[in-house]
């Protein structure tokens, strides 16, 4: 593995952690940010490139997107200097955003036209898990490119929790489904803690009997001590990134005719917090204004049923 070359494309929260565990396990690596102070923290870093995506297509064996969506894959690839005219022969690019699958298929295409696997990758664990090396990834695309590549996620992901899910679209919404799943329990729970307190149980006893019982989950074993009752309130995710995952997957569950009775709700919660002023506010602190976003959705729903 160290005689191949890794790209990491943005290295933000998740992006950051993901090329830091690359390097400890000693893997020659090119990374590339649109922020200077991004780059210049890797700069100088023994087996480390500073390098455009056009740079790095033309010579690693994979690279690896950590990039807010898919509009910023797409920029890196135009162009003579970009990804697409660049790439060498059996490049495998790895899309680590959360992304409409619509989206995805398309792209996935285009690369593949310029002799490019395309592989798009839901992650989960957070920051914490990219820190750590111990992401889950869910997987779709080109089973062989996968296999061919899979010995690459060692370092940054958990051996047993990488996931090959099936063709284009499928990492994504997988990721989708899960983030779906992950917030609307992130909410319930702060609905609970709210009954709580107002019965004049603390919030930090409920969530032991929680976590002692079957209503447990990542929310409250994770969560809740860790960026709540730690009064830390740094889960380090915006409000907009939870409302802007809601939003694709309430559109996938439309478009698969599938229904997202309880998504649905779930993502009108968080855009009234955006009307709340909290769009690049840390999510935990949802906990703190909860009530208040909750009667003024609950109050625009009945305006709406009056409509």
């Amino acid at each position: 593995m160290n005689t191949q070359i890794v790209g990491v494309v943005g290295l933000g929260n998740m992006g950051g952690g993901v090329a830091r565990n690359f390097h400890k396990a000693g893997v020659k690596l090119m990374v590339w940010d649109v922020a200077e102070a991004a780059r210049t923290a890797f700069a100088g870093l023994e087996g480390v490139t500073v390098a455009t995506p056009g740079e790095m297509a033309a010579q690693c064996t994979a690279m690896f997107f950590v990039v807010p969506a898919t509009p910023e894959i797409v920029d890196s690839f135009e162009g003579q200097d970009g990804v697409l005219a660049k790439a060498r022969d059996g490049l495998v690019v790895y899309d680590f955003t959360t992304s409409d699958p619509e989206a995805t298929k398309p792209l996935a295409a285009r690369a593949a036209a310029s002799g490019i696997a395309y592989l798009d990758a839901g992650m989960s664990g957070g920051a914490t898990g990219a820190d750590a090396g111990t992401l889950t990834l869910m997987i779709g695309g080109e089973r062989e490119a996968f296999d061919a590549t899979r010995p690459l996620l060692e370092p940054i992901a958990d051996p047993e929790k990488i996931f090959y899910l099936g063709p284009s679209g499928a990492g994504h919404t997988m990721k989708l489904i899960h983030n779906m799943i992950c917030h609307t329990c992130f909410l319930v729970t702060c609905e609970g803690g709210r009954m709580a307190e107002k019965a004049g149980i603390a919030l930090g006893d409920m969530i032991s009997v929680v976590n002692a019982s079957n209503a447990r989950s990542y929310a409250s074993e994770v969560r809740f001590p860790r960026h709540i009752l730690s009064g830390k309130w740094d889960a380090r995710s915006r409000v907009y990134n939870l409302r802007k995952d809601l939003t694709m997957a309430v559109a996938q569950a439309d478009a698969l005719d599938s229904g997202a009775a309880l998504g649905t709700v779930t993502r009108d919660f968080l855009n009234v917090a955006i009307e709340h002023g909290m769009t690049d506010t840390d999510y935990s602190r949802l906990y703190e204004r909860f009530d208040e976003i909750m009667v003024d959705m609950m109050a625009a729903k009945a305006r709406q049923a009056v409509e």
